[in-house]
């Protein structure tokens, strides 16, 4: 019979043929290490888009308004990130965080506005 281990620390197993692990605890460990640098990546990003969502909210109360790049920029918003794009017949693009989205204007104003879900 082959001797089975444990994958975080070794343990030698005893049960079932298919256990891979000697506790939750290890097996929460091993799993948190996998793919470690990419799920942190995920993470901060998401962190990042839940805050420009936020912001355009607040900006945005009422559905449709304008506000200044500086204003924006005050808040914390990033404009590299975004989650899709829609652009116009006309050739403007909009920038969408969700259903939140913007719209760049002349003297650096931006159009803020609400698409309906």
């Amino acid at each position: 019979m082959e001797k089975r281990e444990c994958l975080e620390c070794g343990t030698p197993l005893k049960g079932r043929a298919d256990q891979k692990f000697c506790s939750d605890y290890c097996r929460n460990t091993y799993n948190n290490k996998v793919d470690k640098d990419t799920k942190n990546l995920i993470r901060n990003i998401n962190n990042r888009l839940k805050k420009n969502y936020k912001i355009l909210s607040e900006l945005n109360s009422s559905g449709k308004t304008k506000a200044s790049r500086t204003k924006l920029y005050d808040k914390g918003f990033d404009f590299q990130l975004f989650t899709s794009l829609y652009q116009t017949k006309t050739g403007n693009t909009y920038f969408y965080v969700y259903n939140q989205g913007y719209l760049a204007l002349e003297n650096d104003l931006f159009l803020l506005i609400k698409k309906e879900l």
